[in-house]
């Protein structure tokens, strides 16, 4: 078997690795060995695929399909680890290998991979995404291994200025969204453990239940901060909409309503996240997302 890296995971790691990193290289003779430990049986690279990660269907020795997952350490695979082993199947997939065996190699559950819930309905889509993500939120363990939001925000910050200074034409969005994170970070209304990258396309149909979370990056803050990655889903969507800015606002109103979160907290975090996407997709040389993130959170 042939573990050749997808064009996507390719693309999105080159954006973000550090010089020197040579883990695509030696990802194929890792995917072999992490097979070869568990007396797998390879059925296919997904394709496309994640943007962090090389996924590969298998089956188990008894026969159990299941997914085969190789991260590199800068997408925090323990931390996911630690987090999928907490939530214990509840809302998010299961881990079928509890002990680590190999860093940065999760076996899991297999779910439909090519069935999220993109492929409902827009408000069918909201619903059922929305209600898989308030199963997440509970309390984190004792002593977690997790970034919390003010850290994560507080590096993502840092780059957030440091492209304003070179690119004025973004730097009064970026001062809005620093203000408002600074706002959102002095009195958080409660400490969950958070998926941290939730949208509509990180939840999968599932045999267990309708609806499992894949593919979290864990954070422990306000649930806020965790949903407001999904009211943007969609946001090509939303840009071509003549109401593109009204559907926000009600996105906004509905979301927080429906989920027990405040709306202006919601619209704050929503608004920062939007602003620091658009800022990094520019700075790696995506400047079409960009320019739809930043109108985006123009609306807010």
């Amino acid at each position: 078997m042939v573990f050749e890296p997808p064009q996507r995971l390719v693309r999105a790691l080159g954006e973000t690795a550090p010089d020197g990193d040579d883990w695509l290289e030696k990802l194929p003779e890792a995917a072999r060995q992490a097979v070869a430990l568990r007396e797998l049986t390879v059925e296919r690279v997904q394709v496309p695929g994640g943007r962090s990660s090389l996924v590969v269907l298998v089956r188990t020795a008894d026969g159990t399909p299941a997914v085969l997952k190789l991260a590199p350490g800068r997408a925090r695979p323990e931390a996911e680890r630690a987090a999928l082993a907490h939530w214990a199947g509840r809302g998010a997939v299961q881990l079928l290998e509890p002990v680590q065996p190999t860093e940065g190699v999760l076996l899991l559950e297999r779910l439909h991979p090519d069935v999220s819930v993109r492929s409902l309905p827009e408000a069918k889509a909201l619903l059922e995404a929305a209600g898989t993500l308030r199963r997440l939120w509970i309390e984190p363990p004792a002593g977690f291994p997790f970034e919390t939001v003010a850290e994560r925000t507080g590096r993502q910050a840092e780059a957030m200025r440091a492209r304003a200074q070179a690119d004025p034409a973004v730097a009064p969005l970026v001062e809005l969204a620093l203000a408002a994170r600074e706002e959102l970070l002095a009195a958080p209304p409660e400490h969950r453990l958070l998926h941290g990258t939730f949208r509509q396309s990180k939840v999968l149909a599932g045999e267990r239940m309708p609806w499992l979370a894949v593919g979290p990056d864990p954070v422990v803050g306000e649930c806020a901060f965790d949903l407001a990655r999904l009211v943007r889903d969609r946001v090509e969507d939303l840009i071509a909409q003549p109401s593109g800015a009204a559907t926000t606002r009600r996105r906004v109103k509905r979301l927080a309503e429906s989920l027990d979160v405040d709306q202006e907290r919601l619209r704050g975090w929503t608004l920062f996240r939007a602003v620091e996407s658009g800022v990094r997709a520019g700075r790696v040389g995506r400047p079409r997302d960009a320019e739809l993130l930043l109108e985006f959170a123009g609306w807010l």
